[in-house]
């Protein structure tokens, strides 16, 4: 049975905009890594392991792991604690 995760991917320290961050991600989970005799480099025969998908909302994500038996986990973002500053703060005391 195949196992994933669903989320939320979070933005990086180089934007500033939310615009792209509002779809769900399933991403799948692969239990066994190898390594490549020749190169030396990570590879598995599974080939889920490359796959993302996107998806609207939370919801439909876990519809689609329950319609293809698919074992999920779901990983909530955290909520970002945004604290309102105004210039003046600056020069007050």
């Amino acid at each position: 049975m195949k196992r994933a995760k669903i989320y939320k991917p979070s933005k990086t320290a180089m934007q500033s905009g939310l615009k792209k961050y509002d779809k769900w991600i399933i991403e799948f989970i692969t239990d066994d890594p190898g390594k490549n005799p020749l190169m030396g480099w990570e590879s598995s025969s599974d080939t889920y392991s490359e796959l993302k998908l996107e998806f609207k909302s939370k919801e439909i994500a876990i519809e689609y792991a329950k319609k293809n038996n698919i074992n999920y986990e779901v990983i909530e973002p955290k909520k970002r604690n945004i604290t309102k500053k105004s210039y003046a703060d600056n020069f007050i005391e």
